[in-house]
């Protein structure tokens, strides 16, 4: 997992706990790399499931909760980071319809290694989105966090219903616009 991810998940620590607690996870979790990345390091994600439990066992918010809200606060970075993905993009569903073919292919030319989950996207309906997760990760929560985070950019309202299919294929995200945001 690329070294962004840990690099950011530990200045939202730092901003929404505090810079101790940064400490406090690190030294709970008992890493490989001692919590120092870098961000175009790779790093085994087992590290991140390791912080992220840390996080919850000293603040006692669940783990989903706790990675959604990672996933938003990623999501806000990459708006900061990767102005040109955002160029041009109108809506929520027009950028999470493009992710599999634009910007997972130039986070590819920027990473070459990095292993990404994939996103295959149906429009059933003008104002319904369904995305099929499929990751060697545990990180539906992540993606779902990202989703939201992606509505909240584009100032839209999204429902999410979430489906773990069958025989380990993934999570369907069945999203669906009901307004703008207030």
């Amino acid at each position: 997992m690329k070294g962004i991810v840990f690099t950011e998940f530990l200045e939202m620590v730092e901003q929404r706990f505090s810079p101790e607690m940064v400490d406090t996870i690190v030294d709970a979790s008992n890493l490989p790399s001692d919590g120092s990345y870098t961000a175009v390091g790779t790093y085994d994600h087992g590290e991140l499931i390791a912080l992220v439990a840390a996080l919850s066992g000293v603040t006692g918010l669940a783990v989903p909760v706790l990675v959604r809200e990672f996933g938003q606060h990623l999501f806000r970075r990459f708006v900061v980071l990767y102005p040109p993905f955002f160029i041009g993009v109108g809506s929520a569903f027009e950028f999470l319809v493009n992710i599999e073919t634009y910007i997972h292919a130039e986070v590819k030319k920027l990473y070459p290694d990095a292993e990404l989950p994939s996103f295959e996207c149906s429009a059933p309906a003008p104002d319904r989105l369904d995305m099929v997760y499929r990751s060697s990760r545990p990180f539906a929560d992540l993606a779902e966090g990202l989703i939201l985070g992606c509505a909240e950019h584009f100032g839209e309202q999204i429902t999410i219903r979430r489906e773990a299919l069958s025989g380990n294929q993934g999570v369907r995200f069945s999203l669906a616009r009901t307004g703008a945001a207030a």
